[in-house]
């Protein structure tokens, strides 16, 4: 039997435990550590992001975030190390190079090792594909917002603009970078929205009608070809509603508030009587305003059917019918909207 006396290692004559290497040679001879002497970044310096290949992801590291990362990944670690460290010292040369000082440390076979090297990182800039096409005017859509017979209302149009900047938060969080708002430009007919993408213009375009009603048609344009594609630019034209949420109108018999305008019927609480029900757009006599923009005014009592309105223009009380399902006490604030003469009380 072959013991541990009878094994030698063959390049250094010392007895080893195995028929090869000692382990002291197999350490000499194995590159255990490696490190890339030059590493270099590309940044977008409009946007921050970084480019890796071919392929642009966006980031919020800094240079000094994230040059520690970058010299950790220039080293690289024979399989057979194990208890793995790196220790980083950056020192900044120009504004576009830095140099980074690496103590490597881990064992090998048991036996622990230590290193150092130096990398240089290169701090490279180049605009991104979104900023490129941002700036070179590129869009793939318009998204035009408009109202039925009527101007768009303040809170329409920042609705609207609220939408088309969530939407494209939810999209560049989930990695379409080109799904981008370009421009938004408001004016008298309403709303213009540029997208970089046509997946962004269809969504934009179905979250803002959802959640402020309407319907919308798309009108596409060829612009040209690339690569045997022909390509299009397309408009989304939205039109909302005559009628918007929070309208309040005068039907044959009271006053109602609008809650949903579909295409055909519209439905709205019966201010009357304290319910909601579907109407058609031709019992609808006029507008007389949009509860979101009531005054606010002082009950100043209340009588068995009646209570009395302090008018916060002129200070006079006005004498209203107080409708069975309103729970209204003397001294509390309730909403108006005036119909000439006649105080129209909100819920």
């Amino acid at each position: 039997m072959t013991s541990i006396k009878d094994r030698f290692c063959p390049k250094c004559g010392r007895p080893s435990e195995s028929d090869g290497l000692c382990t002291s040679c197999r350490i000499a001879e194995t590159p255990w550590a490696v490190c890339d002497t030059r590493v270099i970044s590309t940044h977008c310096p409009g946007c921050g992001a970084t480019k890796q290949g071919n392929t642009w992801t966006d980031s919020d590291l800094n240079k000094e975030e994230l040059a520690p990362e970058l010299a950790r990944k220039a080293v690289h670690f024979h399989e057979d190390v194990r208890k793995r460290a790196i220790g980083v010292e950056i020192r900044d040369i120009s504004p576009n190079r830095s140099r980074a000082r690496l103590t490597i440390t881990g064992t090998l076979y048991g036996e622990p090792l230590e290193k150092t090297c130096l990398v240089d990182l290169v701090w490279h800039k180049e605009q991104c594909d979104r900023c490129n096409r941002i700036t070179g005017s590129y869009y793939e859509g318009i998204v035009q917002v408009r109202a039925e017979d009527r101007t768009m209302s303040p809170f329409e149009m920042q609705a609207a603009a609220n939408i088309a900047e969530q939407t494209e938060n939810s999209l560049q969080e989930g990695g379409e970078r080109l799904s981008f708002v370009s421009d938004m430009t408001e004016s008298r007919d309403g709303l213009d929205i540029t997208v970089g993408s046509q997946h962004i213009g269809l969504l934009i375009v179905q979250n803002i009608t959802a959640a402020l009603g309407g319907r919308y048609t798309t009108h596409p344009k060829l612009v040209g070809e690339k690569n045997g594609r022909q390509l299009f630019r397309i408009t989304y034209l939205i039109r909302l509603p005559k009628y918007q949420r929070h309208d309040v109108v005068k039907l044959s018999r009271g006053y109602a508030e609008v809650e949903q305008a579909g295409a055909r019927h519209i439905k709205v609480f019966d201010l009357d009587q304290g319910r909601s029900r579907m109407i058609r757009e031709e019992e609808i006599q006029k507008k007389i305003g949009n509860a979101r923009s009531s005054e606010t005014a002082l009950v100043a009592y209340v009588s068995g059917g009646m209570m009395g309105i302090l008018d916060p223009l002129s200070g006079e009380t006005k004498e209203c019918q107080k409708r069975s399902w309103q729970a209204v006490s003397a001294g509390e604030n309730v909403g108006v909207l005036r119909d000439g003469d006649t105080f129209v009380v909100m819920r």
